[in-house]
Protein backbone atom coordinates (compact mmCIF):
# COMPACT_ATOMS: atom_id res chain seq x y z
CA UNK A 1 0.00 0.00 0.00
CA UNK A 2 1.13 3.46 -0.56
CA UNK A 3 1.56 5.72 2.09
CA UNK A 4 -1.83 7.72 0.85
CA UNK A 5 -3.77 4.62 1.38
CA UNK A 6 -1.89 3.84 4.51
CA UNK A 7 -3.22 7.33 5.97
CA UNK A 8 -6.32 6.66 4.46
CA UNK A 9 -6.76 3.90 6.52
CA UNK A 10 -5.87 4.89 9.64
CA UNK A 11 -8.32 8.22 9.19
CA UNK A 12 -10.79 5.12 9.09
CA UNK A 13 -9.85 3.19 11.70
CA UNK A 14 -9.63 6.73 14.04
CA UNK A 15 -13.50 7.55 12.68
CA UNK A 16 -14.38 3.97 13.68
CA UNK A 17 -12.78 4.19 17.17
CA UNK A 18 -14.18 7.65 18.01
CA UNK A 19 -17.16 7.15 16.88
CA UNK A 20 -17.47 3.74 18.92
CA UNK A 21 -16.08 6.15 22.02
CA UNK A 22 -18.92 8.59 21.61
CA UNK A 23 -16.31 11.08 20.92
CA UNK A 24 -16.12 13.60 17.23
CA UNK A 25 -13.21 12.32 15.38
CA UNK A 26 -12.15 15.73 14.84
CA UNK A 27 -10.41 16.32 17.80
CA UNK A 28 -7.92 13.66 17.25
CA UNK A 29 -4.75 14.79 15.76
CA UNK A 30 -3.09 12.23 13.49
CA UNK A 31 0.81 12.77 14.04
CA UNK A 32 2.93 11.05 11.26
CA UNK A 33 6.37 9.50 13.60
CA UNK A 34 8.78 9.95 10.60
CA UNK A 35 11.93 8.20 12.21
CA UNK A 36 14.15 6.76 9.42
CA UNK A 37 12.13 7.93 6.09
CA UNK A 38 13.51 10.95 4.18
CA UNK A 39 11.83 14.56 3.18
CA UNK A 40 10.16 13.03 0.03
CA UNK A 41 8.23 10.19 2.36
CA UNK A 42 7.82 12.80 4.54
CA UNK A 43 5.85 14.92 2.32
CA UNK A 44 3.75 12.69 0.94
CA UNK A 45 2.26 11.96 4.23
CA UNK A 46 1.64 15.71 4.71
CA UNK A 47 0.18 15.24 1.19
CA UNK A 48 -2.15 12.29 2.28
CA UNK A 49 -3.10 15.00 5.19
CA UNK A 50 -1.74 13.77 8.41
CA UNK A 51 -2.39 16.59 11.22
CA UNK A 52 1.65 16.90 12.38
CA UNK A 53 4.68 15.03 11.92
CA UNK A 54 7.32 13.92 14.37
CA UNK A 55 10.74 13.10 14.70
CA UNK A 56 12.80 11.10 17.26
CA UNK A 57 16.02 12.43 16.06
CA UNK A 58 18.09 15.76 16.77
CA UNK A 59 19.97 15.46 13.54
CA UNK A 60 17.65 13.59 11.37
CA UNK A 61 15.04 16.32 11.94
CA UNK A 62 17.44 19.16 11.82
CA UNK A 63 18.95 17.40 8.14
CA UNK A 64 15.24 17.21 7.11
CA UNK A 65 14.07 20.74 8.45
CA UNK A 66 17.17 21.73 6.16
CA UNK A 67 15.30 19.73 3.13
CA UNK A 68 11.83 21.87 3.58
CA UNK A 69 10.30 18.54 4.30
CA UNK A 70 8.09 19.87 7.03
CA UNK A 71 6.37 22.58 4.74
CA UNK A 72 2.53 22.26 5.36
CA UNK A 73 2.25 20.40 8.69
CA UNK A 74 3.54 21.77 12.23
CA UNK A 75 6.57 19.48 13.63
CA UNK A 76 6.94 18.24 17.08
CA UNK A 77 9.83 16.36 18.67
CA UNK A 78 8.94 13.03 20.25
CA UNK A 79 11.98 11.19 21.13
CA UNK A 80 14.25 11.55 24.56
CA UNK A 81 15.56 14.82 24.28
CA UNK A 82 19.11 14.96 26.52
CA UNK A 83 19.81 18.55 28.26
CA UNK A 84 22.94 19.29 25.42
CA UNK A 85 20.27 19.26 22.49
CA UNK A 86 18.00 21.77 23.78
CA UNK A 87 19.03 24.44 22.11
CA UNK A 88 18.68 22.20 18.59
CA UNK A 89 15.06 22.00 19.26
CA UNK A 90 13.59 25.07 21.21
CA UNK A 91 12.21 27.19 18.87
CA UNK A 92 11.70 24.90 16.16
CA UNK A 93 9.91 21.81 17.35
CA UNK A 94 6.21 23.64 17.75
CA UNK A 95 5.90 21.03 20.49
CA UNK A 96 8.58 18.81 22.96
CA UNK A 97 7.39 15.48 23.47
CA UNK A 98 8.93 13.63 26.10
CA UNK A 99 9.75 16.36 29.04
CA UNK A 100 10.52 13.95 31.59
CA UNK A 101 12.77 15.28 34.45
CA UNK A 102 12.51 18.98 36.36
CA UNK A 103 16.25 19.52 34.82
CA UNK A 104 15.23 19.19 31.17
CA UNK A 105 12.24 21.78 31.95
CA UNK A 106 14.80 24.39 33.49
CA UNK A 107 16.95 23.88 30.53
CA UNK A 108 14.24 24.30 27.95
CA UNK A 109 13.08 27.33 30.05
CA UNK A 110 16.57 28.94 30.00
CA UNK A 111 17.24 28.22 26.08
CA UNK A 112 13.59 29.71 25.75
CA UNK A 113 14.15 32.27 27.01
CA UNK A 114 17.11 33.39 25.98
CA UNK A 115 15.37 33.42 22.64
CA UNK A 116 12.44 35.51 23.43
CA UNK A 117 9.96 32.92 23.09
CA UNK A 118 8.04 30.35 24.96
CA UNK A 119 8.40 26.72 24.18
CA UNK A 120 5.60 24.59 24.33
CA UNK A 121 6.00 20.86 26.00
CA UNK A 122 4.81 17.64 26.86
CA UNK A 123 5.06 16.12 30.08
CA UNK A 124 6.43 12.27 30.18
CA UNK A 125 4.60 9.66 32.33
CA UNK A 126 6.26 6.56 32.88
CA UNK A 127 2.88 4.63 33.58
CA UNK A 128 4.07 1.38 33.70
CA UNK A 129 6.51 2.32 36.31
CA UNK A 130 9.48 0.86 34.05
CA UNK A 131 12.99 0.69 34.77
CA UNK A 132 14.17 0.86 31.04
CA UNK A 133 11.93 4.03 30.48
CA UNK A 134 12.18 7.54 31.24
CA UNK A 135 9.43 9.87 32.77
CA UNK A 136 7.47 10.89 35.58
CA UNK A 137 6.07 8.92 38.14
CA UNK A 138 2.19 9.50 38.65
CA UNK A 139 2.52 10.59 41.99
CA UNK A 140 5.20 13.64 40.91
CA UNK A 141 3.13 14.86 38.32
CA UNK A 142 1.58 17.81 40.79
CA UNK A 143 5.36 18.59 42.02
CA UNK A 144 6.47 18.50 38.04
CA UNK A 145 3.79 21.17 37.13
CA UNK A 146 3.71 22.99 40.34
CA UNK A 147 7.98 23.83 39.22
CA UNK A 148 6.74 24.50 35.78
CA UNK A 149 4.28 26.91 36.50
CA UNK A 150 7.38 29.19 38.27
CA UNK A 151 9.14 29.17 34.35
CA UNK A 152 7.49 31.78 32.83
CA UNK A 153 8.61 30.85 28.86
CA UNK A 154 7.71 27.25 28.77
CA UNK A 155 4.51 26.15 28.59
CA UNK A 156 2.95 22.72 29.10
CA UNK A 157 0.48 21.61 27.10
CA UNK A 158 -0.67 17.90 28.18
CA UNK A 159 0.81 14.80 28.66
CA UNK A 160 2.17 12.17 27.02
CA UNK A 161 3.11 7.94 27.97
CA UNK A 162 4.10 4.75 26.21
CA UNK A 163 2.68 1.87 27.99
CA UNK A 164 4.42 -1.55 28.22
CA UNK A 165 4.64 -3.73 25.23
CA UNK A 166 1.83 -5.66 25.59
CA UNK A 167 1.11 -9.08 23.58
CA UNK A 168 -2.41 -7.76 22.40
CA UNK A 169 -3.67 -3.76 22.05
CA UNK A 170 -6.38 -4.50 24.41
CA UNK A 171 -3.61 -5.07 27.20
CA UNK A 172 -2.50 -1.46 27.54
CA UNK A 173 -6.17 -0.37 27.84
CA UNK A 174 -5.85 -0.15 32.08
CA UNK A 175 -2.41 2.15 30.98
CA UNK A 176 -4.46 4.45 28.94
CA UNK A 177 -7.76 4.70 31.31
CA UNK A 178 -5.09 5.91 34.07
CA UNK A 179 -3.38 8.51 32.09
CA UNK A 180 -6.93 9.80 30.53
CA UNK A 181 -7.79 9.95 34.62
CA UNK A 182 -4.17 11.78 35.45
CA UNK A 183 -4.89 14.07 32.33
CA UNK A 184 -8.45 14.93 34.08
CA UNK A 185 -7.44 15.11 37.86
CA UNK A 186 -4.48 17.26 36.94
CA UNK A 187 -6.26 19.69 34.37
CA UNK A 188 -8.92 20.35 37.19
CA UNK A 189 -6.16 22.19 39.14
CA UNK A 190 -5.07 25.69 38.36
CA UNK A 191 -1.30 26.28 37.35
CA UNK A 192 0.44 29.38 35.95
CA UNK A 193 1.57 28.27 32.49
CA UNK A 194 -0.20 24.80 32.19
CA UNK A 195 -3.30 23.90 30.04
CA UNK A 196 -4.31 20.44 29.44
CA UNK A 197 -4.83 20.63 26.11
CA UNK A 198 -3.24 17.02 24.80
CA UNK A 199 -3.12 13.99 25.97
CA UNK A 200 -0.72 12.14 23.63
CA UNK A 201 -0.73 8.40 23.47
CA UNK A 202 -1.30 5.56 20.83
CA UNK A 203 1.00 3.91 18.53
CA UNK A 204 0.67 2.07 15.32
CA UNK A 205 -0.10 -1.18 16.88
CA UNK A 206 -2.56 0.17 19.42
CA UNK A 207 -3.76 3.80 18.79
CA UNK A 208 -7.39 2.69 18.43
CA UNK A 209 -6.92 1.45 21.86
CA UNK A 210 -6.18 4.74 23.21
CA UNK A 211 -8.45 6.69 21.16
CA UNK A 212 -10.70 4.98 23.12
CA UNK A 213 -9.61 5.91 26.33
CA UNK A 214 -9.55 9.21 25.54
CA UNK A 215 -6.39 10.03 23.56
CA UNK A 216 -6.17 12.72 21.60
CA UNK A 217 -3.25 13.29 19.76
CA UNK A 218 -1.63 9.75 17.94
CA UNK A 219 1.92 8.80 16.84
CA UNK A 220 1.50 6.43 13.90
CA UNK A 221 4.68 5.48 12.48
CA UNK A 222 4.94 2.16 10.59
CA UNK A 223 1.15 2.32 10.04
CA UNK A 224 1.91 5.23 7.76
CA UNK A 225 5.16 4.48 6.57
CA UNK A 226 5.23 0.48 6.75
CA UNK A 227 7.80 -1.26 8.95
CA UNK A 228 11.21 0.29 9.28
CA UNK A 229 14.47 -0.99 8.57
CA UNK A 230 17.25 -0.72 10.71
CA UNK A 231 20.74 -1.26 9.01
CA UNK A 232 22.99 -4.28 10.41
CA UNK A 233 25.31 -3.28 13.18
Amino acid sequence: MTIAENVALVRRNMDEAAQKAGRDPKEILLLAATKMNDADRVREAIRAGVDLCGENRVQEMLEKQAQGAYEGAPLHFIGHLQKNKVKQVVGLAELIHGVDSPALLEAISRVAESRGLVQDVLLEVNIGAEESKSGFAPEELPAALEAASRLPNLRVRGLMAIPPICAAPEENRPFFLRMKQLFIDNGEKKYDNVSMDFLSMGMSGDYTEAIACGANLIRVGSGIFGPRHYPSP
